[in-house]
């Protein structure tokens, strides 16, 4: 057995030890649900009743509490996103499979599935964050009906699986499987795509040329290609056991992603509490498996806006996992993928290279994840390093490949193409933000140069127009964060920023928003903490102050003295927008806490 890391065995400590506490009370909580609990065979009657009057065929079995297990299905289900729309017809065939085994599945509850794609620069985007938190108790609600002895949950996108599994584990209790849909076939090329969205912002191309750029890439039904949060989603399932193994990257409509389906819910009626190998969700997910999910985005140069969902994943299990460990996680973790935004090919390319079982196997041969985790199929996380195939129509797992396929989209982690994982802690006297690097060229990572400050992305792109910004410049945007308007993600700031780079201007972003994990080649301090609403240092830069930002020194600040800074005002912040529903989310922008603790308003609320 290869020995752990020792920076991962420290960071996997250090989360252990910060989390005793709470991590004691997440299981007590889950020991008592599970034998005091709301259940099947426990409800009255006419709760009973009332479960399973529309039920058909499987009525009986339903009644009868000895059934293997009833599932309880929670989808994501919506025709009008590519990711979920496979999901409309997977009910129909999660009830067969089940009958296959001797158990029951209903519907339990949809979930809204919000499209970050569809939003992106649109009031709709102020929602977006907010979306998981509506997931998670939507998930909870669906749930609460004890009627389900195991959870399928079928959700793929940005916010979605997030909010899923944050609501699930408050249902550790029940054994749950997520089941993916996969990714479309790839269509026009990123670097093509990004290549026209440039010279938009130039002026060059029109919306005619722009609309079929982008009708070219996102084309078929199933997730979009490039490596953002939703393809950064099924990494981190796949590192945290929680799907089938090789499930992520299967294209939707085959016959193996409906055998992988199929597969995913024969496994969830054999580690029931009633059965001999009980893996509820509450113990799958633990210490390790977080740390597992942390090192996954790192080695494949994920999304940062997992900086703010996998902590908020951990609270909702008892676990604390903060910046500073990711941070020393990336110093430690190399960098051994490149998909879009970080190279040329897609997920699919990534996936016909090696894909995850690769990924899985050259990070375990080197002793960067645990091995020793509970997941929902094999003995230990080696066992999900495999490949489903179909042998004469039927599924077998085949081990992963020893060498990666092509070595320009995926390396062993003793060649990687860089040697730390690109996620890095910056901090200083404007607080604390999240750098991704591993997009960034080396020369670029550190900058010096005045600031331009705006409130408003949309300000931003008119200064750009108008010429202002044709110079060294770190854009700052602040009253961005979670308590100021939701914390929108800024990734139509990226073009314009983009061309300024390209013209070879030095220049950075630096704001208390998100930007996604197609946030591309120009330096950026995210998730800026505290953000500029209630206090925060970013709200009292001003234009012409000389900001430093450096992912190789780990710093963020403005050179200017701390004395004077405190001395001055903070600037005014925007009125609350109205419309687009926005003014409905006001409690939850008024009771969200830190980027760094997951932005989360219901997890505050909660005391978790």
């Amino acid at each position: 057995m290869t020995e752990l890391h020792p920076e991962v065995a420290a960071v996997t400590e250090r989360v252990v030890a910060r989390s005793r506490e709470t991590r004691r009370a997440y299981l007590d909580l889950i020991a008592r649900e599970r034998e005091a609990g709301v259940r099947r065979g426990k409800l009255a009657c006419g709760n009973l009743a009332h479960g399973f009057a529309a039920s058909g065929e499987d009525k009986a079995a339903i009644r009868d509490e000895r059934t293997v297990m009833n599932i309880g299905i929670v989808t994501a289900y919506n025709d009008m996103l590519s990711a979920h729309q496979p999901y409309g017809r997977y009910p129909d065939q999660i009830k067969l499979f089940a009958r296959e085994r001797g158990a029951t599945a209903q519907v339990a509850g949809g979930t809204p599935a919000m499209c970050d794609g569809v939003t992106q620069g649109q009031t709709g985007m102020e929602l977006s964050l907010f979306s998981r938190d509506t997931i998670a108790l939507s998930t909870a609600v669906a749930l609460s009906h004890g009627m389900f002895d195991g959870a399928a949950l079928l959700g793929i996108c940005d916010k979605i699986v997030p909010g899923l599994l944050i609501g699930a584990l408050r249902f550790g209790h029940l054994p749950t499987i997520l089941i993916p849909a996969g990714p479309m076939p790839s269509g026009l090329a990123n670097k093509e795509k990004q290549r026209i969205r440039q010279l938009y912002a130039e002026g060059k191309v029109g919306r005619a040329e722009l609309l079929e750029s982008e009708s070219a890439s996102y084309h078929a039904a199933g997730t979009c290609t490039f490596y953002g949060t939703a393809n950064s989603n099924q990494m981190m399932m796949d590192m945290m056991g929680l799907h089938m193994p090789g499930a992520s990257f299967i294209n939707p409509g085959t016959k193996l992603r409906q055998a992988v389906t199929r597969a995913a819910i024969h496994r969830l009626t054999e580690i029931g509490a009633a059965g001999n190998d009980y893996r509820p969700l509450g113990l799958c997910v633990d210490e390790k498996a977080i740390v597992n999910a942390a090192v996954g985005l790192l080695a494949t140069g994920g999304s940062t806006n997992h900086a703010i969902h996998l902590p908020a994943i951990a609270r909702a299990a008892g676990i604390v996992i903060d910046w500073e460990d990711i941070d020393r996680l990336s110093s430690a973790v190399p960098l051994i993928a490149r998909v879009y935004p970080n190279g040329a090919g897609d997920v699919n390319h990534f996936h016909a290279a090696g894909g995850m079982s690769f990924v899985m196997a050259a990070l375990l041969d080197a002793g960067l994840l645990h091995d020793d985790i509970l997941t929902v199929a094999g003995q230990s996380l080696r066992d999900h390093a495999r490949d489903p195939k179909l042998a004469e129509e039927e599924l077998v797992f085949e081990d992963a490949v020893p060498e990666s396929l092509d070595d320009t989209m995926l390396r062993r982690p003793e060649n990687p193409f860089q040697p730390d994982g690109g996620m890095r802690l910056v901090k200083g006297n404007l607080g604390r933000a999240t750098f991704k690097t591993s997009a960034v060229e080396e020369q670029r990572r550190t900058i010096e140069a005045p600031a331009r400050v705006f409130s408003d992305q949309d300000e931003v792109l008119k200064a750009f127009k108008a010429g202002e910004l044709e110079r060294d410049v770190v854009v700052v945007v602040r009253f961005q964060g979670p308590k100021a308007n939701g914390m929108p993600e800024l990734h139509k700031l990226t073009p314009p920023l983009g061309v300024l780079q390209d013209r070879g201007h030095k220049v950075a972003l630096v704001t208390d928003g998100r930007m996604s994990g197609a946030s591309g080649k120009v330096p950026a301090a995210i998730h800026v903490s505290p953000e500029a609403l209630g206090g925060g240092p970013i709200g009292r830069i001003r234009d012409g102050d000389v900001v430093r930002l450096s992912a190789a020194e780990g710093l963020l600040e403005v050179l200017v003295g701390n004395d004077e800074l405190a001395a001055r005002a903070e600037a005014v912040a925007p009125a609350p927008a109205q419309g687009t529903g926005r003014e409905l989310f006001a409690f939850m922008r008024h009771g969200a806490d830190t980027a760094e603790r997951g932005a989360s308003a219901m997890l505050a609320a909660a005391g978790l």
